[in-house]
């Protein structure tokens, strides 16, 4: 049964409506809130005080109610405009030029502060010799003394030395530039295997604690375990369904955790080869993910601009670390505070509490997306890769260090070990060597792509090193992991750094 709907006349409906329209109009919310007296006057004091207290003392006019007119060739006055051959009196507030001792009575004369006369001022301008008032003119905002600070110390201290200044007639002190100290030697690394077996882009790469084997995802939706010393093929796992792009072992479990582009996180347990968890929560392609290192949890990151943090055992979502506005690429664990960092697309990085849930810190420096973070092994530091530059920082607060300009392409993968070697991989196929304490690139590495790929396969997903820290393993975009080690041969007379003191031009943002 419907009941019939009841009909008005076409007056009723326009009347109706009339009275909606006014009902919706009749409060004018644009109308500004009349003024309460007393609340300005306060709101007034406060503003003075904030925005002008640091000049509060400094000398006014002497108040008087007679208006000020002006006179042609005069200095205003209290009064009116004294002529050029007087002096202006000025008021000192708060504090006075001649400040009362025990005993000592201010006066008429010393109560009044009067300005130098324009006189006065000409003769100090012209003593002041040309080379400084070009320095005052020229000088940067960032001085040598923060280049120092920000460049943790390590910089060479500037002598000075003595120019003369062409027309002028003194010699003026000049502080030299910082320059970079000389970088710590390291041997060239070398292509040492290629291991083929994947049949899509390998994504992703962890080695497992005991330095026996190694883990690879890739687009092909497979995780292969391959033996790190032949690099023969140990083990296929199967059941994702989109590209793999994380994997990571525990050091407290025999577990494999692996996320993709499905939007799945797994559990293995590799005593079984078989799933036994699954943690069920993002809503869009889950990107990288990490474990930390004293405590059964496991963080995630997503298409969906969060990070989840998981509780192992129990499959429940801890946490969800929602601030970023785009992508979080990349996340990493550690057991000191901030114990989660993310990267996001949005160009920022983040550091999280983990206890509360919350940001405790956001590092707005690059210009384009974060892609990759690294950890010092034994540094208090870590490191950021992106389009625009690689940027050291220091922990907890992410106070930045240096930039590590010259790798001009889209840093996918950043790994670094205990030497002080830094490896950056990007889209294009390069791989560049850096030395950690100074910035220096000492070695650039672009290898071959596999026989029957295009050259535009040719890009490092990821890369790290295995706990020995004698091999770097790269995941690749022609469907190989290549594996590189140190060049036993070489010595640093036979590969010295190609080093020269240059001035310090690096950004400091």
């Amino acid at each position: 049964m419907t009941e019939d709907v009841q009909k008005h006349s076409v007056h009723t409906l326009v009347f109706r409506s009339l009275k909606r329209t006014h009902d919706m109009f009749v409060a004018d919310q644009a109308k500004p809130v009349s003024i309460d007296e007393e609340s300005h006057k306060i709101k007034m004091a406060v503003k003075l005080k904030a925005d002008y207290g640091p000049v509060l003392h400094m000398p006014v006019l002497k108040e008087n109610k007679e208006r000020v007119h002006q006179m042609p060739g005069g200095v205003p006055t209290a009064q009116g405009y004294a002529q050029p051959g007087e002096e202006a009196e000025y008021l000192i507030t708060g504090t006075h030029a001649y400040p009362s001792g025990p005993g000592v009575a201010l006066t008429a004369e010393t109560k009044l502060h009067r300005n130098p006369s324009e006189a006065g001022v000409q003769t100090v301008a012209l003593a002041l010799p040309p080379s400084q008032a070009r320095q005052e003119a020229s000088r940067t905002a960032a001085s040598v003394a923060e280049i120092h600070r920000h460049y943790g110390g390590e910089r060479s201290h500037a002598g000075t030395v003595a120019l003369l200044e062409g027309g002028g007639t003194r010699n003026s002190l000049v502080r030299r530039a910082p320059t970079m100290p000389k970088p710590q030697w390291h041997p060239p690394w070398k292509l040492f295997r290629v291991i083929s077996g994947h049949l899509g882009w390998v994504r992703c790469l962890a080695v497992e604690p005991g330095n026996q084997w190694f883990v690879t995802g890739s687009a092909d939706r497979t995780i292969k375990i391959w033996d790190l010393a032949s690099g023969k093929l140990k083990l296929s796992l199967t059941g994702h369904i989109s590209t793999v792009r994380g994997v990571a072992v525990s050091t407290r479990s025999p577990y494999l955790f692996s996320c993709g582009e499905d939007k799945q996180v797994k559990c293995w347990d590799l005593e079984y080869n078989k799933v036994i968890r699954h943690y069920h929560g993002h809503l869009s392609a889950v990107y990288d993910l990490d474990l930390h290192p004293t405590i059964d949890v496991l963080v995630t990151c997503s298409r969906d601009a969060s990070a989840r943090v998981w509780d192992i055992r129990t499959k429940a979502n801890v946490h969800t670390l929602t601030g970023h506005t785009n992508t979080v690429a990349t996340v990493r664990c550690q057991a000191a505070e901030p114990q989660v960092i993310t990267g996001s697309h949005d160009s920022t990085i983040r550091l999280w509490d983990l206890i509360a849930g919350k940001t405790r810190a956001t590092l707005t420096n690059h210009k384009k997306s974060v892609r990759t973070l690294v950890m010092h092994p034994r540094q208090y530091t870590f490191a950021s890769g992106s389009a625009d530059n690689i940027k050291q920082w220091m922990f907890p607060d992410g106070n930045f260090i240096q930039n590590l300009s010259g790798h001009n392409a889209i840093i996918n993968t950043l790994a670094v070990n205990s030497d002080g070697v830094l490896v950056s991989g990007a889209d294009n196929g390069t791989i560049h060597m850096w030395d950690w304490r100074t910035g220096y690139n000492f070695q650039r590495i672009h290898a071959a792509v596999q026989p029957g790929s295009l050259d535009s396969e040719s890009g490092i997903f990821a890369c790290v090193f295995d706990h020995s820290e004698s091999r770097l393993i790269t995941a690749e975009a022609d469907k190989t992991i290549k594996v590189y080690k140190e060049d036993d041969t070489a010595t640093e007379d036979s590969h010295p750094v190609n080093w020269k003191p240059e001035i310090l031009k690096r950004k400091r943002f």
